[in-house]
């Protein structure tokens, strides 16, 4: 006992003497964002992606074109969040480098701080992406048209509920109400783009 009071004792004064090993509340708060950010982004490119694929399965019935729309779904999709991801943080970047302009604090340890365009393009690009795959591997060993069709609404199911969890749990909402919510979002979405898309294929335009 005397030692466990011992170690603890020590963990305090050596916590006391540097600071940075405290976890901060701010610096877990911004992981949270970013955690948060990085399913929003995952769940943004598995809807997307599906509901491509799904659409141009609703015209052609080949696995080939499903994936290829589904690939290009991918590249186009994560380029597209990567670019827009990195413009808006160049243009935060600038108007706090302008605030500490200002203030007369630039290239001051605040700088340090500030967030990396590139970094946030690299993340919300991988984020994406990880979300595309998820219906790109579903439908890309499959011939069955119709099973195809169904094994990718049941993997982006799963996975949409997945990602409704973790927001769930990182905005600490409810957790099967956030799920659903999720989910149906996501069904609606595919739902929407495979009936459209029918619509198109039985109009013979």
């Amino acid at each position: 006992m005397a030692m466990a009071m011992n170690d603890t004792n020590n963990k305090l004064q050596v916590d006391a003497e540097n600071p940075a090993v405290v976890p901060d509340d701010d610096d877990l708060a911004q992981r949270a964002n970013w955690l948060r950010a990085a399913v929003l982004g995952a769940n943004d490119g598995l809807v997307s992606t599906a509901s491509l694929m799904l659409g141009v399965g609703a015209v052609k019935a080949e696995a080939r074109a499903m994936v290829i729309s589904g690939f290009a779904g991918l590249l186009a999709g994560a380029c597209s969040m990567a670019i827009g991801e990195f413009v808006s943080v160049c243009s935060q970047r600038d108007v706090e480098l302008a605030q500490l302009e200002r203030d007369g604090k630039r290239g001051g340890e605040e700088e340090k701080g500030l967030p990396s365009p590139v970094q946030a393009a690299a993340a919300s690009a991988m984020a994406f992406s990880v979300g595309a795959i998820v219906p790109l591997l579903a439908a890309g060993f499959i011939v069955n048209y119709r099973l195809r069709i169904a094994v990718v609404v049941a993997a982006a199911s799963a996975a949409l509920g997945a990602f409704g969890l973790v927001g769930a749990v990182l905005g600490r909402a409810a957790v099967v109400r956030s799920s659903a919510r999720v989910v149906v979002g996501g069904w609606a979405a595919m739902g929407v783009t495979f009936g459209l898309m029918r619509l198109f294929k039985a109009s013979g335009i």
